[in-house]
């Protein structure tokens, strides 16, 4: 049947949510068991990962291991946490094959800590499946940073 646009951005505004909330458990537990979760390199955002080194490329169990570490005190990048708030829009549903449904959307992620606000615009691609109950889960996220560098922000210690 697909997922409608009422549907993929439920799923898209819960997701930013628990960002936001720091609720980093229950964002991962938004993936598939074979999920992934991947950041391309800002100079070259349409690269392979066999062919460019990503920025982030975790599958389920790593990221359940950054959203682990980034609850940890010892996580000195994002201890004291930063202050997230995402802006979700644009949001499309591309296309559905083989019960996986593709959605599109763009975004702006405010992280604020110490004293500064940097911003990270950029664009998503997801992959979405229903599981055997109706829930939507993510089997794939791509978060395509829309900028040259990361020089303003100086890092990317949250999750986009």
């Amino acid at each position: 049947m697909g997922i409608n646009r009422e549907g993929a951005e439920a799923l898209l505004y819960h997701e930013a949510e628990l960002l936001d909330q720091w609720k980093l458990r229950e964002w991962a537990a938004l993936f598939t068991e074979d999920g992934q979760y991947l950041i391309p390199p800002t100079d070259k955002p349409e690269g392979e990962p066999g062919e460019v080194l990503y920025l982030v490329y975790d599958d389920r169990h790593r990221l359940e291991q950054r959203a682990e570490r980034l609850l940890k005190k010892t996580a000195h990048a994002e201890y004291p946490r930063s202050r997230t708030r995402r802006l979700i829009s644009n949001v499309q549903v591309k296309e559905s094959t083989n019960g996986t449904t593709r959605i599109v959307c763009n975004f702006v992620v405010y992280r604020s800590r110490e004293d500064r606000v940097d911003v990270y615009p950029g664009h998503a691609v997801y992959d979405v499946k229903e599981d055997e109950g109706g829930n939507l889960r993510i089997s794939m996220k791509k978060a395509v940073l829309d900028t040259e560098t990361l020089r303003t922000q100086n890092k990317l210690s949250i999750i986009l």
